[in-house]
């Protein structure tokens, strides 16, 4: 069986801009797959290469074993891709959209498809009005509905929940995890990372358009397991070398992370004989913002003794 998606060694330039940096990954069937990293990081360059949006310099991309190049309307036809932009037709009401948007794949008399995708993206009550009246939150609903009208085996989600209320967050999740169980692989794109802490089986971060890390979310949350103190301090110049060089700067606060609760003492005392108050003090368990802040920590680290 071909993987759901294969992406071989992709690379990108704009300018003197290297998007992508030899970006290689490898997706099954029913996954549920995170890409993350910090804006400018590649990732929707990379969801533009496997779309057909933006053409690589070099590498290849798969969808179901169909080139993206060479294969594009097979490769296109098994995608349903939500953009991070807002890009809507203002002439049409939302049940006219989707009709068109099925017509681009052939497919007609799908109005029973069309009534359930509103109902679990709860755009019943909109579904004859024009476009340009709804809402930004609205409009994504519908970027939303394009992508699935299809019924594409493949889902790609660019920062899907971008703008959205909390309550539509929820509905969309359960549509989208009803879809995966169903089989759907879906890849997905966000910011929030307890989204993708919560959906995603497995994981990839991206930073200066290379793959930093890669692996099932369980296994990068055990690399990183502990406890986290963060602390904000009164006079965080006073904050010791030692404990500075082990330290993840988060806006006004640093992270430290903790092998166990012996090590806390020691943080602790460090502080005290540099005679650096402390404002605030909490302990929390590992999650995938620390696995994150520590990965793209470790990639600048790598980056400057390449330098």
């Amino acid at each position: 069986m071909h993987p759901a998606v294969a992406i071989d060694q992709v690379e990108k330039r704009f300018g003197a801009l290297r998007a992508l940096d030899g970006v290689s990954l490898r997706i099954e069937p029913g996954d549920f797959f995170g890409l993350l990293g910090p804006n400018g990081a590649g990732k929707t360059t990379l969801i533009s290469c496997l779309a057909g949006l933006v053409r690589p310099d070099s590498g290849r991309l798969l969808v179901q074993g169909h080139d993206v190049v060479n294969d594009y309307r097979a490769a296109r036809r098994l995608l349903g891709v939500v953009p991070q932009e807002l890009v809507f037709d203002p002439f049409f009401s939302v049940r006219e959209t989707l009709r068109i948007q099925s017509g681009y794949f052939g497919i007609r008399r799908n109005d029973d498809w069309i009534d359930e995708i509103l109902a679990n993206l709860d755009l019943t009550s909109k579904a004859d009005i024009n476009m340009r009246r709804l809402s930004g939150g609205m409009k994504r609903r519908v970027l939303v509905a394009q992508a699935l009208v299809h019924k594409p085996p493949v889902i790609v989600l660019d920062e899907p929940t971008a703008g959205v209320d909390v309550e539509l967050r929820q509905g969309l999740w359960q549509f989208i995890r009803r879809l995966n169980r169903a089989g759907h692989t879906v890849i997905l794109t966000t910011h929030y990372l307890e989204e993708a802490e919560t959906l995603c089986g497995r994981i990839a971060m991206l930073k200066q358009g290379r793959v930093v890390a890669l692996d099932t979310t369980s296994n990068l949350l055990a690399r990183f397991s502990g406890q986290t103190l963060r602390l904000r301090l009164a006079k965080p110049d006073r904050m010791p070398v030692t404990l500075r060089q082990r330290a993840t700067a988060d806006g006004d606060a640093w992270n430290i992370q903790l092998a166990n609760l012996n090590e806390m003492e020691g943080v602790l005392a460090a502080l005290r004989e540099a005679t650096c108050p402390i404002d605030d003090l909490r302990l929390t368990q590992t999650d995938l913002e620390d696995v994150f802040l520590g990965v793209m920590q470790a990639a600048d680290s790598t980056q400057e003794a390449r330098r």
